[in-house]
């Protein structure tokens, strides 16, 4: 589903370029749920931009689904993230104004979708999570743990085949952590979706298939 071969990424922010990717080669196979590791300045950040079609790489080749991903215009970089990747933040990016159900439907709108058709998808997909009682609060009346299951479904309802995670329980206790690693280990295992976690927690990397480990904009370890 991913391969990157010989990727490399560099900032030139300043006069002295910073080369943050070093040779990154990975493959990821359809269906894997693998987990990203590293210490702060590691790449990982970087390596997960570069994945989710959010930022270029300099060099080296990276394949989606069969795919070359490389210098794309802006239109056919989100045709791409729209039709093969969803997303789930550390800081859950809800719209505050709109309900968790208004939430969810949110990509359907992208798509077209009419008003009524996406948000029954919605609701369905809020079912999928465990929360569809909470469909019509705000994100400002729902917890943590909620707020998090409600970006879940909003990154599953356009049926992605990746899905890329950013330190999803960095917010969250470990109880509710606990909860949402348990849901995307289901989600994994019930769609066959490909999923990546980027997480700095230990309990939450040795739940996952594989485990990538970062240093210096190099792979360490692959375990």
């Amino acid at each position: 589903m991913i391969t990157l071969k010989q990727v490399q990424k560099s900032y030139f922010n300043t006069a002295t370029p910073l080369q943050v990717l070093k040779g990154i080669d990975m493959h990821v196979a359809e269906g894997e749920f693998v987990s990203i590791m590293g210490s702060s300045g590691s790449g990982k950040s970087t390596l997960l931009n570069i994945l989710g079609i959010l930022d270029d790489y300099d060099s080296g080749s990276y394949e989606l689904a069969g795919t070359l991903v490389k210098n794309l215009s802006q239109t056919t970089a989100a045709r791409y993230r729209n039709r093969f990747l969803g997303f789930v933040f550390q800081s859950f990016n809800l719209l505050p104004f709109k309900t968790a159900q208004e939430n969810v439907a949110l990509p359907l709108y992208y798509q077209k979708v009419s008003r009524s058709k996406r948000n029954q998808i919605a609701l369905e997909y809020l079912d999928k999570v465990g929360i569809r009682d909470w469909a019509h609060h705000l994100p400002a009346e729902l917890s943590g743990g909620q707020k998090q299951r409600v970006a879940i479904a909003r990154a599953l309802i356009s049926k992605p085949r990746v899905v890329l995670a950013d330190e999803p329980t960095g917010a969250l206790d470990s109880v509710t952590s606990q909860e949402v690693i348990n849901l995307f280990r289901q989600i994994n295992r019930d769609e066959k979706l490909t999923m990546l976690v980027v997480t700095h927690e230990n309990e939450v990397a040795a739940q996952t298939d594989r485990i990538i480990r970062l240093k210096d904009g190099q792979i360490l370890l692959n375990e």
